[in-house]
């Protein structure tokens, strides 16, 4: 039976630049850093708290996902907190948190250019 999500991928074209944004803007801990060929490496970062890891690798073929709108969100327990710390670190918002019936959400811009929902889980 299926246990979980492994990781999930995130297209980028800069691995160091992309690294230092997981990293020190926000927060996310590297769990794997080794070469994978291709001039490309396989990064695997940890999310503090979280099983689920984000990897930052762009398969050959695949270049033009980079600088989408990600199917993928991330969640926190407080939004507007939360906003308010990346936005304090340089994170871009495209859309500061709103409150709807649901939850609450905002959508953020990283290094790469790739936009993800945090919302409220």
């Amino acid at each position: 039976m299926i246990k979980g999500i492994k990781f999930t991928s995130v297209p980028v074209k800069d691995q160091d630049r992309a690294l230092a944004f997981y990293t020190e803007k926000l927060g996310f801990a590297v769990a794997t850093d080794q070469p994978f060929g291709g001039g490309q490496r396989w990064i695997e970062l940890r999310i503090p708290g979280a099983e689920t890891k984000l990897v930052l690798f762009t398969p050959p073929g695949h270049e033009s996902r980079i600088g989408e709108f990600m199917a993928m969100s991330f969640w926190s327990d407080d939004v507007q907190k939360t906003y308010e710390q990346l936005k304090g670190r340089g994170v871009e918002f495209v859309q500061p948190p709103k409150t709807e019936p649901w939850g609450t959400s905002s959508i953020f811009r990283d290094s790469e250019g790739n936009q993800f929902v945090l919302g409220s889980k």
